[in-house]
């Protein structure tokens, strides 16, 4: 379990000012798709079941059917007719288990023959034992077909235990653990994850309590998987947040296998042996460009159908229902949308694109088009009336997708619950954008969400109020220390985030203190090596060389790189962000030309590694500009730091406290070139601006004062 996930990171911007790590990829949320021949619709099912799926449902909704509570449409399991949940021998139609309806020409009431895949055996030898298997791929890469049949050939008489959305979690654990034998089916994992989700020690009892007679069998999207990977880690704005911490913990108890979209020569050799059914004879002929699973599912042809739907007298309402609800998912939401919200939020993507110059549908016509599209697949939307609906994953994955508005945004947070607001928080304390995350974890805290007042105060301090977080956290510590002790992983990262905030209130002695006492606990309780150990070690150093005692920090951080490249760690974020930490506290009492030397090795590394725009890269090319300036590259560093203030501006938002210290850097070298009066009014917009989102005495603040007080009085 990895609690201190800040700390390894460490982004410290040079001359003594502090950042934080972002998670700042484009964040694509969930798939919910739900089988749509097994949904029961209590409303009319009018709008909102594609012919495929309509053909499905026509077969197969007398012999299954979720079963609903009576006060919410959520919390449904996949059962009989008779109420019971079936046997996975007896689900002979794919889409049952989530899979999307095939396009294409052919006997649309049966599924296309299934080609065995190079990832078959290992799924099979991850399931001999029982136990937790993932498997990982792009959305549209087969992952669901491929666990439905090796799955119903290996269990045929295990119970098909599928929750048809996360409020049904708990039953179906509770089914999945009664039963003799079961299969707990979570395709989509990430749907499955967060308030109320699967938990690790869930997992744990689960399986523990008869191994080899129930299997969890998951499927996950690939952009949803590498927010948990390791280089994501460390790209949290300092949050070992529980949420974080509790859905990467879930993906590290299971097997995990990775399924390409693209098909390998065997396969496609496998697939030629049934070329007689149209849609893998047209999917044959497309391998060169996609995937064959992708083309068979439609997803190119849909995508392109969206996009093209905006021309005028097209479906341009229906494109802009369809956006609103793909920027619902990508806000965090991990549930259908209903008709009514849908009607509301697509308003201003169609006024933003020309309104009534684009002659839209009406609203009923748009929905039938982004539910059945033209390619009798799940379509653009999948859902129904009653059930809610929710945007095909593929879209999700498009290149040009514009970060999402505000106006959606804002809108979707009066909507939701605050488990909901919990989600969209996260979501956007991870994608950089701090307001948001603020108002919506706000909002789950006032409507009691677990440990949102935990996150809420990570980003408090994020935003600028480093002693309010701290005041904040210190309360969350003390009530884990009452309800769990003082040495549970939990307690220790609430300690964790307190010491880093009173570190960045200004007390680095205090904090250097802090992180010593939580090193020897969190040693003790975890391990010298364990990641959160290491990363506490990170904020030791790093604090006590804030403090001035340099020759520690360099001692320090020397030994823990030592360790992470012995662990060989060399292009892991934080192996890479102690190296910075270790040339900047490096460069204070010795060469400037060899600390330069070495920062443009790392900047080499850091670019192959993570990439250019990389908060890491970033704050490496941070340090880099402030080397240019202390070795009189004025200039140089004025150029950089200019760049820099565009970049994260857009990555972060432009109150952003990075932004605010990039700008204060630039200001500096503005005032040694001589550039007074330029100077003056950049920092008089910038206190103006700061004082509206930093507390009290924020160091940036006092900075931006001190430097203006003597430019005022010059002429």
């Amino acid at each position: 379990m990895s609690l201190f996930i800040r700390a390894s990171g460490r982004q410290h911007d040079s001359g003594g000012a502090r950042g934080w790590i972002r998670y700042v990829a484009a964040v694509g949320v969930g798939a919910f798709a739900l089988a749509l021949a097994a949904t029961w619709t209590s409303g009319p099912l009018a709008t909102g079941i594609g012919a495929a799926a309509s053909a499905v449902y026509a077969l197969v909704a007398d012999l299954l059917q979720p079963s609903h509570r009576a006060h919410a449409p959520g919390g449904a399991l996949l059962r009989t007719a008779a109420g019971r949940v079936p046997r996975f021998g007896r689900l002979d139609r794919p889409e049952l288990a989530g899979v999307h309806p095939a396009d294409g020409p052919g006997d649309r009431r049966a599924p296309p023959p299934y080609v065995v895949r190079d990832a078959e055996p290992s799924v099979r030898r991850a399931l001999e034992d029982g136990g937790f298997v993932l498997i990982v791929g792009e959305s549209t890469a087969g992952k669901t077909r491929l666990a439905y049949e090796v799955a119903r050939s290996r269990f045929p008489r295990h119970a098909f235990v599928r929750p048809m959305d996360r409020s049904a979690l708990a039953p179906a654990v509770a089914v999945a653990r009664r039963r003799r034998r079961a299969v707990l089916w979570l395709d989509d994992l990430e749907n499955y994850l967060g308030a109320d989700g699967v938990t690790a020690p869930m997992v744990e009892e689960l399986l523990g309590r008869r191994p080899g007679r129930v299997v969890i069998l998951a499927t996950m999207r690939s952009e949803e998987f590498r927010r948990y990977d390791a280089r994501e880690e460390s790209r949290l704005t300092g949050s070992d947040r529980d949420a974080w911490r509790v859905q990467r913990d879930v993906l590290n108890a299971a097997v995990k296998i990775r399924l390409e979209r693209h098909w390998s020569a065997a396969e496609q050799l496998r697939a030629a042996a049934h070329r007689e059914d149209p849609r893998i004879r047209l999917a044959l002929e497309s391998g060169d460009r996609f995937g064959l699973a992708e083309v068979v599912a439609a997803g190119p042809e849909l995508l392109t159908a969206w996009q093209n739907a905006w021309a005028p007298a097209a479906n341009p309402r229906g494109a802009a229902v369809v956006a609103a609800a793909v920027d619902c998912r990508r806000s965090g939401l991990r549930r259908p949308v209903s008709r009514e919200w849908l009607q509301e939020l697509h308003r201003p993507y169609l006024a933003e694109r020309g309104g009534p110059d684009l002659q839209p549908e009406p609203f009923a016509e748009a929905m039938a088009w982004a539910c059945q599209a033209a390619y009798a697949t799940s379509g653009l939307l999948i859902g129904n009336y009653s059930q809610g609906y929710t945007a095909f994953d593929y879209v999700l994955t498009a290149s040009d997708l514009p970060p999402v508005p505000d106006h959606l945004w804002d809108a979707l947070l009066a909507l939701v619950e605050p488990a909901d607001a919990y989600d969209m928080g996260l979501v956007a304390h991870q994608a950089g954008r701090l307001p948001r995350a603020a108002a919506a974890l706000e909002r789950a805290r006032a409507g009691g969400a677990a440990e949102a007042d935990f996150l809420l105060a990570i980003v408090t301090g994020d935003r600028g109020r480093p002693r309010q977080a701290a005041r904040d956290l210190l309360r969350v510590v003390e009530r884990r220390r009452a309800a769990l002790g003082a040495a549970h992983p939990e307690t220790l990262a609430a300690v964790h985030q307190w010491a880093f905030f009173t570190g960045e209130s200004g007390e680095a002695r205090a904090a250097s203190a802090a992180f010593v006492r939580l090193v020897a606990d969190a040693t003790e309780a975890l391990g010298a090596e364990h990641t959160d150990t290491l990363a506490a070690r990170h904020q030791q150093a790093y604090f006590a060389g804030e403090a001035g005692d340099v020759d520690t920090a360099v001692r320090e951080l020397a030994a823990l790189l030592d360790v992470r490249l012995r662990r060989a760690e060399a292009d892991h974020p934080q192996a890479l962000a102690v190296r910075r930490s270790l040339i900047w506290f490096s460069s204070l009492r010795g060469d400037l030309a060899e600390a330069e030397r070495e920062l443009r090795l790392l900047l080499t590394d850091a670019e192959r590694a993570l990439g250019p725009h990389n908060p890491h890269t970033l704050a490496i090319r941070s340090t880099q500009a402030a080397f240019a300036a202390q070795a009189g590259r004025t200039e140089e560093a004025i150029a950089e730091f200019t760049r820099l203030v565009s970049e994260r501006s857009r990555l972060l938002g432009h109150d952003h406290p990075h932004v605010t210290h990039s700008r204060l850097q630039r200001v500096q070298g503005l005032i040694a070139v001589g550039r007074g009066t330029e100077a003056r009014g950049e920092l008089t917009e910038m206190i103006e601006e700061a004082r509206r989102v930093l507390e009290p005495g924020h160091r940036h603040l006092v900075l931006a004062r001190s430097l203006l007080t003597p430019l005022r009085r010059e002429p």
